[in-house]
């Protein structure tokens, strides 16, 4: 089979940066986080700047987004965000009109914070809200209340201009009335884009624990499917539109970032825990904070696990990215972007989705039914997945 595709791989135009820096770590949170360790962050920016100056595809790459992830980017000091901008710069070219995200949290927006924000080109922050509600906050282990979380948006709109916010729903003991109070209270905040997440318990962390002690219960299946779905009703009025599973824009606030990723457009991306797929090849860096730091700076390489994908494989994750969002997928486009005809290779699976009235098929278009947003991960798993 042919390795590479008609036209070559995509040259990748984004660069996620994880920054692994937290307050505390929350009790549902699985990713590549450190908490307590600041004292970590001159080194931690040492090991970044290497590793972008060796970044496969550095010197071909003008980014058109850049994402400060984490963990909690703000936790940097205004200065050690200069420097991490400044080491961007020098490695790559960043296009006049690039999407510039950071991560935050509520607690961190000041001033001083934004006024770093500001002095290093961001354009969009992400806050992380997860909620209004007290109790639900309490539970999720989180730092801030309604009213510093809204006094943080207000501010943020103010000198940002574009704010999203993420909200995870399900929480223990949480229900549809709280659910929508706190659907209603974002959408009546300054925000132009909102990422709804149903609250999973993952393996390591202590709400795991908790749930396998007995401390914590999961919400019944029926009650995080109404959740979801008072999602799609709060954000489909006025200028609102859902244009991935989880996520919703006001007017033209899509995160050019996100759909860079959709798009199997490839991708840069530096620090501990963070996945790049350039060349048809993924490539992972070992999640722990101290040894990432530790190999890039003694060894210059931070790579935990590498995969070279087929042209099959890239062009099923095509699909079943694409079909993620509600415009669909056109798989023409697939067949000439990797010469992989997949109606062909898929036309089982198709069948069986149309059945399951999980997806319309008509002239190469593929798009999920309003039951298959509700089942989008049974969707993607079968694209993927080689038929039984």
């Amino acid at each position: 089979m042919t390795s590479l595709p008609p036209g070559g791989w995509p040259t990748p135009q984004s660069l996620y940066v994880h920054v692994p820096f937290c307050r505390h770590r929350c009790g549902y949170c699985n990713f590549s986080v450190i908490s307590g360790r600041d004292d970590l962050q001159d080194r931690f920016l040492q090991a970044v700047e290497r590793e972008l100056t060796s970044t496969p595809g550095a010197s071909r790459a003008q980014l058109r987004t850049i994402f400060l992830g984490g963990g909690t980017p703000t936790r940097l000091s205004p200065d050690r965000l200069k420097r991490l901008r400044q080491s961007i710069d020098d490695t790559f070219s960043v296009a006049d009109d690039a999407e510039i995200t950071a991560e935050a949290n509520p607690e961190d927006i000041d001033e001083a914070c934004l006024n770093a924000l500001q002095d290093i080109d961001v354009n969009r922050i992400s806050l992380g809200v997860q909620s209004f509600d007290a109790d639900k906050l309490r539970c999720l282990e989180r730092g801030h209340n309604r009213e510093s979380a809204l006094a943080a948006i207000e501010a943020a709109a103010e000198r940002i201009g574009n704010v999203s916010i993420d909200l995870i729903f399900g929480a223990p003991g949480e229900t549809l009335e709280s659910w929508k109070t706190d659907l209603a209270i974002a959408s009546q905040s300054p925000i132009t884009h909102v990422s709804t997440y149903a609250l999973t318990f993952e393996k390591g962390t202590s709400f795991w624990s908790r749930r396998s002690r007995g401390d914590l219960s999961e919400v019944d299946e029926s009650l995080e499917l109404q959740m979801y779905e008072a999602a799609q009703h709060q954000f489909s009025q006025n200028a609102w539109q859902q244009y991935e599973i989880s996520s919703f824009a006001n007017g033209p606030h899509r995160c050019r970032h996100n759909l860079a990723y959709w798009a199997g457009n490839g991708w840069l991306a530096v620090g501990p825990g963070a996945a790049r797929f350039v060349d048809g090849k993924r490539e992972v860096n070992h999640r722990s904070t101290t040894t990432y730091i530790k190999r890039m700076l003694n060894d210059g390489v931070a790579t935990d696990e590498i995969e070279a994908i087929t042209l099959e494989q890239y062009a099923r994750e095509l699909a079943a990215f694409g079909v993620r969002q509600l415009d669909g997928i056109d798989l023409a486009m697939v067949h000439d972007r990797t010469s992989i005809d997949l109606e062909t290779v898929l036309s089982q699976t198709l069948t069986k989705l149309q059945s399951m009235e999980l997806v319309t098929y008509h002239n190469h278009h593929l798009r999920l039914t309003q039951r298959g947003i509700l089942f989008a991960d049974t969707v993607a798993t079968a694209l993927l997945s080689e038929p039984e």
